[in-house]
């Protein structure tokens, strides 16, 4: 009886917590982390750019950015929240028309 109890009190435990580390990327990822993100991605200003057409898809969001310059990126970041608070991943930019890299391998 009592491993029993353990066992409900364990699967529970993990059920709540499991609950709670996951999230939306749509409450995770705030404007100011996208910004953030992309700037120490492509290494500009944060008023050197803007972002358009965001899309959020469970944990990852999807977004376009145009440089003061001229070029485009495709970019995405990851993001959840847990009890820990919020997380949100750095972000991965590619030049639009260009193939997709893993930017740890340049």
């Amino acid at each position: 009886m009592k491993s029993d109890l353990s066992m409900l009190l364990m699967t529970a435990t993990l059920a709540v917590g499991s609950a709670f580390t996951t999230g939306c990327a749509s409450i995770a990822v705030t404007d100011e982390a996208i910004v953030d993100r992309t700037a120490f991605a492509l290494g500009l200003g944060k008023g050197d750019f803007t972002v358009s057409n965001r899309v959020d898809d469970g944990t990852t969001t999807r977004y376009s950015v145009k440089t003061k310059s001229g070029q485009d990126f495709n970019c995405f970041v990851g993001g959840s929240i847990s009890v820990t608070g919020r997380t949100v991943s750095e972000a991965i930019c590619t030049k639009k028309g260009e193939v997709a890299r893993n930017p740890l391998l340049r």
